[in-house]
């Protein structure tokens, strides 16, 4: 795990023995699993560390202030990225992770549980669901979303988990801030308002990247997010 270990440093972050011991753990589980359930294309060992681990890592260039107890929730986590490397490099935040699928979610509790992660809870259900359920709406500190939806789509899936005065980091690749331009309407009327768009080195990552940062400013209408499949089939303008 050397390309991770010194990546991190990029980050400000000093990963520990255990630290490093739990990133190769997780990747020995994600390696093992994905022979028989389709969790990710990318698992050469190398390209791991950078377009995974250190990809999901790069979030941390959002944040502002003390994470201590910082309640964060991973929307479309799919195999852990990027909540899974941030709760291993940061143990004091206390992470939701929200998947659809029963593989992958089953692979969610399986890495917590080998791990020994401890204020991590796994929740099965699409986010068009959960986001409506009062145990998660608008409860959270912070929501990550690594996704290829555009930022319509994906606001109305993630801005319903977040509190007032909490924030959206939404990771892009090129520059989005067209997207971003389009997608003002859509977050206004989600209860957000653009932060700013943060650019991004990733270690060993030859792609831009991009961090699409939202403050959460009024609540989120009690009718979004809409039925499932609705914001992706039906983008709001």
């Amino acid at each position: 795990m050397k390309e991770l270990s010194e990546g991190a440093r990029a980050f400000g972050i000093a990963l520990s023995d255990d630290q490093i011991r739990m990133f190769q753990a997780y990747y020995e589980m994600l390696v093992a699993w994905n022979a028989r359930t389709n969790l990710t294309t990318i698992i050469d060992r190398r390209d791991v560390q950078t377009k995974h681990f250190l990809d999901s890592l790069a979030c941390l260039a959002a944040l502002e202030g003390d994470i201590v107890n910082l309640r964060l929730v991973d929307v479309g986590s799919g195999a852990g990225f990027p909540g899974l490397p941030l709760r291993i490099a940061c143990p004091a935040l206390r992470l939701t992770l929200v998947e659809a699928a029963g593989k992958k979610t089953a692979f969610l509790e399986a890495v917590t549980r080998q791990l020994g992660l401890s204020g991590v809870t796994v929740v099965r259900a699409r986010a068009e669901e959960a986001g409506h359920d009062p145990a998660h709406r608008e409860t959270y500190d912070l929501a990550v979303v690594r996704a290829v939806a555009a930022m319509p789509v994906l606001a109305e899936l993630a801005l319903p988990f977040v509190r007032l005065g909490g924030w959206l980091v939404a990771q892009k690749g090129d520059d989005p801030a067209a997207e971003v331009e389009a997608a003002q309407s859509a977050m206004r009327t989600l209860g957000g308002r653009l932060h700013r768009v943060l650019e991004v080195t990733v270690p060993g990552l030859d792609a831009a990247r991009h961090l699409v940062v939202v403050e959460k400013v009024a609540p989120t209408p009690a009718r979004y997010p809409r039925r499932p499949g609705m914001p992706a089939k039906r983008p709001l303008g």
